[in-house]
């Protein structure tokens, strides 16, 4: 272990993956000169778990396990002591009242014949035109054909994005979505076989006990003494080099690594000019419902990892099994379900009811049953939970970044960063590794700055 000495006092400000990736490696170094601030009575950030009043497990959202780092695998085996399930993935949307196996294209035969023919045609026509997309709903369409993006591309990633698809960049899509084989497609038509396997996801590792959030207690007992609870940030000092906290406290440092959302971060710094802009970042709510059920897991519904809904029958744009991640995110003898709403002000709640909402779509997609037994619901807000890859968005980042590091501010992490396609638990908790080794040892960022080489990678 090198042990370094006589080197500057850091402060960390969020104990996110990003964060406690910092203090990890960080520690792993044998640094001690550094304090990590949490606003919340635990560590995880949108990471977390909740176990809730009877007995479910729950998380922020539809989290797994699918690195692309040996460094992140090798600290996952590390403090998961083996104790995980590993999954095949099983995605599939729902639409035109039948299941279709993700990725949608492969698997277009699932569909009624009209559609899968205007599917088709959709796809040869974008084949032979010469690809030059300036938004994300151009690159859909040159990419996909208007058929897919008509029956599914466009409807499910405005329910994702709660924003105008036509000012969205497409730069940050890298290995998410399957590109296009038409001949593969058409045979897969002509033989009736189910296209499946694709994708960086396509086998995911999931804690047995704890959630997803078990994953960061674990990273947080290394170093437990660092780490300040119920610290919320309510000014920091460029000039002065200071970080005052909500209980009054003063956290004085030489540099500071903070993974509050950028857009806060400016409104909360003094001393800097030249911070305006961040207001033009976009980013949509998150409401997380989950349904426990009585019984066992529906015959249509075992094996199933989670599910897209395009349609407008449920207001959720996605659905995980959540039981089925781990037996033991339900009390014996039931079952869970999971659910995503997003909002923003370009597409609000519908029915101010959220719960009462999901559960009607549940059931109008046959999630659950008309006579299931609910006996369990819970629901949790985040109010940044999607970062939008907006037009612009990387002028007002290139821009605001070198402000801040002149004065040893560094932000970092899923909304520090604002860069969706590096906002993975193992993306995020690699930015603050990276980011200790730029500090210390005078190494690259790659997560952050060059997205497209760590996609590439697994």
């Amino acid at each position: 272990m090198h042990v370094i000495v006589d080197c500057p006092r850091i402060v960390i400000i969020g104990a996110g993956p990003c964060g406690l990736g910092a203090a990890w490696r960080l520690q792993e170094f044998g640094y001690r000169d550094f304090v990590l601030l949490e606003k919340e009575n635990h560590v995880g950030g949108l990471a977390s778990s909740y176990v809730d009043a009877n007995g479910f497990t729950w998380d922020v959202g539809g989290h797994v396990i699918h690195s692309h780092y040996p460094y992140f695998d090798r600290v996952f085996q590390e403090v998961t002591a083996g104790e995980y399930l590993t999954h095949e993935r099983e995605s599939w949307i729902w639409i035109y009242d039948r299941f279709v196996p993700y990725p949608f294209q492969n698997n277009i035969r699932y569909l009624p014949p009209s559609v899968i023919q205007e599917c088709l045609d959709g796809l040869k026509e974008a084949s032979a035109k010469k690809h030059d997309p300036e938004t994300f709903a151009e690159w859909i369409v040159d990419s996909f054909g208007s058929g897919i993006a008509k029956h599914f591309l466009f409807p499910y990633n405005r329910k994702v994005w709660a924003y105008p698809l036509e000012k969205m960049s497409y730069q940050w899509v890298g290995d998410r979505v399957a590109s296009v084989d038409i001949t593969r497609i058409e045979l897969n038509i002509a033989e009736k076989k189910d296209d499946v396997s694709w994708g960086p996801n396509a086998v995911f590792e999931f804690p047995t006990f704890g959630g997803t959030g078990s994953i960061w207690e674990g990273v947080a007992n290394r170093f437990r003494s660092h780490i300040r609870l119920n610290a919320g940030v309510t000014s920091i000092d460029a000039l002065k080099r200071q970080v005052i906290c909500t209980d009054g406290s003063v956290h004085p440092y030489d540099v500071l690594l903070t993974t509050m959302p950028i857009d806060r971060l400016t409104g909360l710094t003094t001393g800097l000019t030249g911070t305006s802009g961040s207001e033009d970042l976009h980013f949509s709510s998150v409401f997380i419902v989950g349904i426990g059920v009585k019984g066992d897991t529906p015959a249509h519904l075992r094996g199933k990892c989670w599910m897209y809904f395009p349609e407008d029958h449920a207001p959720f744009f996605r659905a995980t099994v959540f039981s089925h991640y781990s037996p033991h995110n339900a009390p014996k003898g039931t079952w869970s379900l999971m659910t995503e709403t997003s909002v923003s002000r370009y597409q609000p709640l519908a029915n101010q009811d959220i719960v009462a909402s999901v559960i009607d779509g549940a059931k109008k997609t046959g999630l659950i049953g008309e006579q299931s037994t609910v006996v369990d619901t819970w629901k949790f807000t985040t109010n940044y939970g999607y970062p939008t890859p907006t037009l612009g968005r990387d002028q007002i980042l290139d821009r605001l970044f070198p402000i801040f590091e002149k004065h040893n501010i560094f932000s970092r992490g899923r909304f520090g960063a604002w860069r969706y396609e590096v906002s993975n638990q193992d993306h995020t908790f690699m930015q603050g590794v990276e980011w200790v080794n730029k500090i210390l040892n005078g190494e690259e960022e790659v997560t952050v700055f060059h997205p497209e080489l760590v996609n590439a990678k697994k």
